[in-house]
């Protein structure tokens, strides 16, 4: 299924594909791999080794914190975010707004599959948002 993401991403010259906690490291290293672009990761407080970038975010019972390291984007570097589930779309919400603060330029957030009926499609840029499969 990654070489069906890989495909679309193909000749688009991405610098970084941003992994998210922890599903997202898994797919998001393969498209790197695939695309010959670097792997930043998203991660929960206090996993990153170096200093970081946090941004806390609303869930439905609460808040949650994810952080990223402070040099892991370069302004205009074009960015692709890959996890495994979109859902209510409060996680990637977030990690694009943090992308975003670091100045990158984002190509697309993609998923192997997304919860149509969550509308969290609704929450993140529009025309920037791809599935494989929608349930």
């Amino acid at each position: 299924m990654v070489d069906l993401l890989a495909h679309r991403y193909i000749g688009q010259h991405i610098d970084k594909v941003v992994g998210v906690e922890a599903r997202g490291f898994i797919v998001g290293s393969a498209l790197a791999y695939k695309l010959g672009a670097g792997i930043v990761l998203v991660r929960k407080p206090g996993k990153l080794p170096s200093e970081t970038f946090s941004k806390t975010y609303d869930l439905e019972y609460g808040t949650d914190t994810l952080e990223i390291h402070k040099d892991a984007i370069k302004p205009g570097e074009r960015i692709l975010i890959a996890d495994d589930l979109l859902a209510t779309g409060g996680t990637m919400t977030a990690v694009v707004d943090m992308v975003q603060t670091m100045g990158g330029e984002i190509v697309e957030c993609c998923f192997m599959a997304e919860l149509d009926f969550l509308n969290g499609r609704r929450k993140l840029p529009a025309g920037k948002v791809f599935s494989l499969l929608n349930f």
